[in-house]
């Protein structure tokens, strides 16, 4: 039953979240299942209207007959560490009940770029449960927010008029970020002027396996009006189909399994030192934290190399 899949799928994903190690066998078992979603990324700064447009184009794909899985990081709750599920509450209408769309939020927990350690996990779930497409939505635009870039097939940058000096400082990371530019709220008088600045700068993303450039679009939209969805979908599935014209695909998606692997390891590590008892060790720490840490890290690559050199010595 769907309902079934579902909640194993919620049990799961909670399961990710806490560090259960039961679960890495799982995610094991569904990278064979793995590879045919649609990895689309919103991001922008607080207050564009991320989640409204996601709602939108919630209900847009689902027009089109297309499944939806929705990750929302929220920012962490300073008390309880969880997602405050603030974007949850504005999706739930364009859901309804609706059993090809899955909305989960999880909680940043103060991971740099915004996005949760857990993200890359959830989609090889979502991946693995059929979704057509899985949206990704940021916390908020910054210099982490690069990290989406990672995970996502394509990158929405949203915006809104009026954000003045914020626009135009923003506007220099926008090659590095976006494959597609949302200018959202566009019943608002300078959304006309904010779309015509920002297609006169001819941005660009060049194709990193091939001689060739994406030409980065410009979308006025009105997420509450349902005004420029369509378009704004057609534009995400443009730039998807011009990935897979060469390796570009291949290279977002090596990416993002190396940054799964990172986002492992790193955890696995900050686990381990935690737990390091260092009244165990020298109290060199204490003097000049610094050299003590490099010292440290320095002991642990030496050890690594020496089981490497022994390892090629048997062979």
């Amino acid at each position: 039953m769907v309902s079934d899949s579902v909640r194993h799928a919620a049990r799961l994903i909670t399961q990710i979240e806490n560090g259960v190690p039961a679960a890495r066998a799982v995610l094991a078992e569904l990278l064979p299942h793995c590879g045919s979603a649609q990895l689309v990324g919103i991001t922008g700064p607080p207050g564009a209207g991320k989640s409204t447009l996601t709602a939108s184009l919630i209900k847009e794909l689902r027009s089109q007959g297309r499944s939806v899985g929705v990750i929302a990081v929220d920012p962490s709750s300073p008390f309880s560490m969880g997602a405050l599920l603030g974007d949850r509450d504005r999706m739930l209408e364009a859901a309804s009940g609706d059993p090809g769309v899955f909305i989960r939020s999880l909680a940043s927990r103060g991971v740099p770029g915004g996005l949760a350690a857990a993200v890359n996990d959830v989609v090889d779930v979502m991946d693995a449960m059929g979704k057509d497409v899985v949206i990704v939505e940021t916390v908020g635009v910054g210099q982490g927010e690069l990290e989406i870039a990672k995970i996502a097939h394509t990158v929405v940058l949203v915006f809104v008029p009026g954000y003045g000096d914020a626009l135009q400082a923003m506007k220099a990371g926008i090659t590095e970020i976006a494959d597609v530019v949302a200018v959202n709220k566009g019943d608002l008088a300078e959304a006309s002027r904010a779309v015509q600045e920002l297609r006169g700068q001819d941005y660009v993303r060049h194709d990193p396996t091939a001689d060739r450039t994406w030409v980065v679009p410009v979308q006025k939209v009105s997420a509450l009006r349902n005004e420029g969805i369509a378009e704004l979908v057609g534009l995400i599935d443009d730039h998807y189909r011009f990935t897979a014209q060469s390796a570009w695909r291949s290279e977002i998606e090596r990416n993002r399994r190396h940054a799964q692997f990172m986002a492992f390891v790193t955890e696995r590590l900050r686990a381990e030192l935690a737990s390091i008892d260092l009244d165990a060790f020298d109290a060199g720490w204490l003097r000049d934290p610094y050299a003590a840490a490099e010292e440290f890290v320095t002991e642990i690559v030496k050890a690594r190399a020496d089981r490497g050199a022994v390892g090629l010595a048997a062979k």
